[in-house]
């Protein structure tokens, strides 16, 4: 008996593990109840896990288009801070003795075309008495302003250099978040340089510094200095133009915002062809329907705008809108957000009619505008 069991044990133990086994992995085939986890499984692909090893195609393609800007302004400056007290001022007047003093500023810009053509910042050029450009091939060269929207804190730059690079464009209306991107420009001044991240968020506003916003946000580091450089994917392909990062101490901290190539080359455009950018313009100020106001017109949960003011012999006036009207839509596009209907109407071609569908009095209107140009001061 004991030769018997000593000769089967191991085989019966093997068994019993090999059942217990099956059980476990395939319960249905004894009747118990399957699990159902719902457990998702990467697919065996080692390619997926290597990430590239090198940008240098990308930063090779794309950075002989991007220049360095050298800007300078003669301001006048008291010769002592003295001068410059109030008290001191107030006994002695304004007509003190001031020197000119030349002031310097960097700053970045992006070669569009070959015939010398240059994005760059508003910011960084305004006021400037003479802009140097230096290319990544050595060359120097003036440039002059073409033009500048200081509403999208654009300018366009031209140059007379011949053999000029110029730089692809993406398309930033597909860019997603989590893509790479390198951020190329003249941080501080210590020559160009690049730098990696991804795209942390699109259409950004709201934030304060223009008065059209749809930003791309970035964490590749840009510093100052980098304003006006080129925002590129990881083909080197311009997305967007470097404009403003988000910073306490004037440093990068991971949030840098740039403006779409989309919106800069319709900016550009606009200015090479008509020295400006023409915008539409209704002449009312909006303000978001709240909650409250909401409750008040009868609307809880609805969306809209208020008409908050109204510009006097304006498009809007001219249409029979009314300060207090409750905009719906704006040729049928719901009107839910005020900073983007003002968008809309300025990206409408001025003598363009629009319909506005509006509430008055708990009663729906339907109202005709035709679209005016949009001033040079702040108005929508």
């Amino acid at each position: 008996m004991l030769k018997a069991l000593r000769f089967l044990g191991w085989p019966l133990l093997a068994g019993l593990l090999l059942a217990l086994l099956i059980i476990q992995r395939y319960p249905q085939w004894v009747g118990l109840p399957q699990q159902d986890v719902q457990i998702r499984q990467a697919p065996s692909n080692k390619r997926n896990q290597q990430g590239p090893v090198s940008y240098a195609d990308a930063v090779s393609l794309a950075s002989p288009a991007v220049v360095n800007l050298y800007t300078t302004k003669l301001v006048n400056k008291s010769n002592h801070p003295l001068f410059e007290d109030p008290q001191f001022r107030r006994f002695f007047g304004d007509n003190l003795p001031k020197q000119r003093r030349m002031e310097s500023s960097l700053g970045s810009a992006v070669l569009m075309s070959p015939k010398g053509y240059l994005l760059t910042n508003n910011h960084v050029t305004v006021g400037a008495d003479q802009i140097v450009v230096a290319l990544r091939d050595g060359r120097e060269t003036l440039a002059r302003v073409i033009g500048s929207d200081p509403e999208t804190d654009l300018a366009v730059l031209k140059i007379d250099l011949e053999e000029l690079p110029s730089i692809t464009l993406g398309r930033s209306d597909n860019i997603k978040i989590g893509d790479v991107t390198l951020a190329i420009g003249n941080p501080f001044g210590v020559g160009q340089t690049v730098t990696m991240g991804i795209i942390s968020a699109t259409g950004r506003n709201q934030l304060g510094l223009n008065t059209y916003e749809d930003f791309i946000q970035t964490d590749a580091a840009i510093n100052p200095g980098n304003s006006g450089g080129a925002l590129v994917d990881a083909l080197g392909n311009l997305v967007g133009i470097n404009t403003a990062i988000f910073s306490k101490s004037g440093g990068s901290q991971g949030i840098g915002f740039a403006i779409p190539v989309k919106l800069a080359l319709e900016v550009m455009q606009a200015i090479i062809e008509h020295g400006q950018v023409i915008r539409g313009w209704l002449g009312i100020e909006v303000q978001p329907l709240t909650p409250e106001l909401a409750e008040s017109f009868g609307l809880a949960g609805r969306p809209g705008i208020v008409v908050a003011g109204i510009y006097r012999d304006g498009p809007a006036q001219r249409a029979g809108l009314q300060p207090g009207d409750l905009i719906l839509s704006i040729d049928g596009e719901a009107a839910s957000d005020g900073r983007r209907s003002m968008n809309q109407v300025a990206r409408t071609k001025p003598g363009d009619k629009i319909h506005i569908e509006v509430i008055r009095n708990a009663e729906l209107m339907r109202l005709t505008a035709e679209v005016g140009v949009r001033p040079p001061a702040n108005g929508n």
